[in-house]
């Protein structure tokens, strides 16, 4: 139920198009909550049809102009009372994980590459999100709304840095594997690997 709230907030932040919209979650918003542009043309209309936000009347009519569109207070009051309600965190859910936990009853194969390179992804995506941090959050810079987008990016760089730091141990922790402990493990039930 989360993204009608995001596209409101896109939208209070500034009116936009569909396709201005979408662009946004490929940048900005994109970095916490994604969407396909299918889901967020939906959604547009989803939220037009209760309501919640209305298209913008264009400059001069034109055939094929893209609309804009822009929260109405039904929409305002909506973000506000999803804002307020308490929400339980997820539980946490990660295919890496899961896959260490099988490694230890199968072997490892394969896993030890995968691991570096996802390393090396939350290196590059930490190097960007403190980059962004660099450019958009000079320290005088602290407005209230400005404090608030920034603590969204700094729960971004934390995770980022926990995944570079965890995956960092975790190869530590292969290199230290026996050989034994990297070959596929026998299946007791007909005494071949599994």
């Amino acid at each position: 139920m989360s993204l009608p709230h995001a596209i409101l907030t896109a939208l209070l932040e500034k009116p936009s198009s569909g396709l201005e919209l979408t662009r946004r979650f490929d940048k900005s918003i994109g970095y916490f909550w994604s969407a396909t542009h299918q889901q967020i043309y939906r959604e547009l209309a989803k939220l037009e049809a209760e309501g919640s936000i209305r298209t913008l009347p264009a400059e001069q009519p034109a055939r094929g102009q893209k609309k804009s569109y822009e929260v109405l207070p039904a929409g305002r009051a909506e973000l506000a009372r999803w804002t307020a309600a308490s929400q339980d965190p997820k539980p946490q859910r990660d295919i890496l994980l899961l896959r260490l936990r099988a490694a230890a009853v199968v072997g490892t194969a394969g896993l030890e590459a995968d691991l570096r390179r996802h390393l090396e992804l939350h290196q590059r995506q930490l190097a960007e999100y403190e980059e962004i941090e660099q450019r958009d959050f000079p320290p005088d810079r602290d407005a209230p709304q400005d404090r608030l987008r920034h603590l969204v990016l700094r729960a971004g760089i934390d995770l980022e840095t926990f995944w570079t730091q965890w995956l960092t141990h975790a190869l530590k922790e292969f290199a230290e594997l026996p050989d034994e402990a990297r070959k596929p493990v026998p299946d007791p039930a007909n005494g071949t690997s599994a």
